[in-house]
């Protein structure tokens, strides 16, 4: 889905002097990555991995709110590629945003490309990542935005000893290439990852990597924040630490309330703050993550990896024992777990982190989430019956375009994309019903954008369904963060459910999990214009 916005010149020069005024201590920062094939061992074998300067995970990058970026990207792959900041708004600047043939053309091999990177309001942990095909399952990487320059520890809470990224990925044996165009040739699901990795390492319970697991070595009696990044391909994953509980202060590059807990549910693509105090007997602790999957009957990784915390001893760090405890996990399923951590969630909402949630909305639009299946010729793919995969917003599956879309747009190129995506399900039936109709399995195919206007207040109630598997859905929207006003099971009644939205305190996020057969609302102020995708599998919205 796309949305278009029109801005008059007095109020864009207005936004850049307001900008000037409050960023005055930002700075320009300049950086290089090389986009280039690199030989990495993981689960006893080798094979040649796309990574950025020949890191896996990619480089992190420090920065400071309201400072700009320009990066060099030199593509040295025999892939296109491009680069995405996630969760960056990128004001006015959508032709920076990354994701092929919607802001832009893929980089082509040999080929270089100078991205400007604009942070506005962002302060917390955000992440950088490919935004063409999957090869984002190697190509990522943190990205910490601290204060600004003039707040000294700037922090809602007690400044920590150390800050430290914590990035969960997917690793596969095959070729990620490979496994992806088997997956768009079938038509089945994807092969799934033989392992799960913590900062680019599977951990000691698969062969061949006890050695190399990552540690975090730590003091005791000091708080360090960790920055969780879910870099997953697919996958929404719980995590813990043994022994210790986590204070929750941050989510998708925005504090929140603190509340402390014993695992977190982490949607791909999302990112949480949490602060760990080490006041534990010296020694060593595993953390371990591992797959939350609630679609029935589909393959999924049911591997953990870890890590391990290990406390210092003097100038000596503590001899692991052999077996070290794992801590707690939910089971892989455990849907009350998985939303009962997420709903907790709520923003600072006070005097130095206000809030500004629409009240009177004027554009509301409501959209279904579906897994789809299209035919094949005599039955001759591998999904259910024979049939391909794929997937829809209110029951249209988009279809990439070969010319990017911000470019028709500003250009006029006719035939591009459609400005028809329907602000309500044209089907209305039973969405979560146990066994809804086949007939309504089968999506349309189209390039369709939805237009708002500049400066209009948005609710979207995204709506899961039960065709051929109902699941959680993880969505992000690019250019704009949003507040998650509500969420709950089954079908939206939009006479009751509405009373119930939490307009004080919502979370603010750019990525979320819509429940299992339930629905998520969220609203925000459509004030940057461009052409932002609403991702869930390729839907798109766009704001000009």
């Amino acid at each position: 889905m796309l949305s278009i916005v029109k801005v008059p010149v007095f109020q864009f020069l207005g936004f850049i002097l307001l900008s000037s005024f409050l960023y005055s201590q930002a700075l320009v920062r300049h950086y290089t990555f090389v986009v280039e094939d690199t030989p990495y061992t993981r689960l006893c074998s080798t094979k040649n991995i796309l990574t950025v300067n020949g890191q896996f995970p990619g480089p992190t990058l420090y920065v400071n709110k309201g400072d700009t970026i320009i990066l060099d990207v030199y593509n040295k792959a025999n892939y296109n590629i491009t680069i995405h900041w996630h969760g960056v708004k990128q004001p006015r600047n959508p032709w920076s945003d990354g994701p092929e043939y919607i802001t832009q053309c893929p980089i082509r091999s040999g080929e270089r490309f100078s991205q400007k990177i604009i942070l506005s309001n962002e302060e917390g942990t955000l992440w950088w990542h490919a935004h063409s095909d999957w090869s984002r399952a190697t190509v990522h990487g943190a990205f910490v935005i601290y204060p600004n320059h003039n707040k000294g520890s700037g922090y809602p809470f007690p400044k920590p000893h150390a800050d430290v990224p914590i990035i969960f990925s997917e690793w596969w044996k095959k070729d990620i290439v490979e496994v992806y165009n088997e997956f768009r040739r079938t038509g089945a699901d994807p092969n799934i990852s033989d392992a799960y990795t913590i900062n680019g390492q599977p951990g000691h319970l698969y062969p061949c990597s006890k050695s190399d697991t990552y540690k975090l070595t730590v003091d005791q009696g000091k708080t360090y924040l960790l920055r969780l990044i879910n870099a997953a391909v697919e996958d929404i994953l719980f995590f813990a630490i043994a022994n210790h509980q986590l204070t929750v202060v941050g989510t998708d590059g925005s504090y929140t309330k603190p509340f402390k807990t014993d695992y977190i549910t982490i949607s791909p693509g999302q990112t949480i703050d949490v602060l760990l105090e080490t006041n534990q007997p010296p020694s060593h602790y595993y953390m371990a993550a591992r797959v939350y999957s609630s679609a029935e009957g589909v393959d999924f990784d049911n591997t953990t990896t870890t890590a391990l915390l290990q406390y210092n001893i003097g100038n000596k760090s503590t001899t692991p024992p052999s077996n070290p405890p794992l801590p707690y996990l939910p089971f892989y399923n455990d849907t009350k777990a998985s939303v009962n951590f997420t709903g907790k969630l709520r923003s600072l909402a006070n005097e130095d982190h206000p809030i500004d949630v629409p009240v009177n909305i004027s554009s509301k639009l409501i959209f279904t989430v579906s897994v789809n299946t299209f035919p094949c010729a005599n039955d001759s793919c591998l999904g259910p019956d024979g049939s391909r995969l794929s997937a829809s917003m209110n029951n249209i599956s988009f279809s990439l375009p070969s010319t990017d879309i911000l470019k028709a747009y500003y250009n006029n190129i006719s035939g591009v994309y459609g400005s028809q995506f329907p602000s309500k399900p044209p089907l209305v039936f039973n969405f979560t019903a146990e066994t809804p109709p086949t007939y309504l399995n089968t999506p349309k195919k189209g390039t369709e954008v939805r237009v708002v206007e500049y400066n209009s207040t948005v609710e979207i109630v995204l709506q899961g369904t039960n065709l051929l598997a109902g699941t959680d859905h993880p969505m992000h929207l690019h250019g704009y963060s949003f507040y998650v006003v509500g969420w709950g099971f089954g079908n939206f009644d939009k006479e009751k459910d509405p009373l119930g939205y939490n307009l004080f305190d919502p979370p603010l996020q750019n990525t979320i999990a819509v429940p299992k057969n339930g629905w998520a609302a969220i609203r925000f102020k459509a004030n940057n214009p461009g052409i932002y995708i609403y991702i869930y599998i390729y839907i798109y919205i766009y704001v000009a």
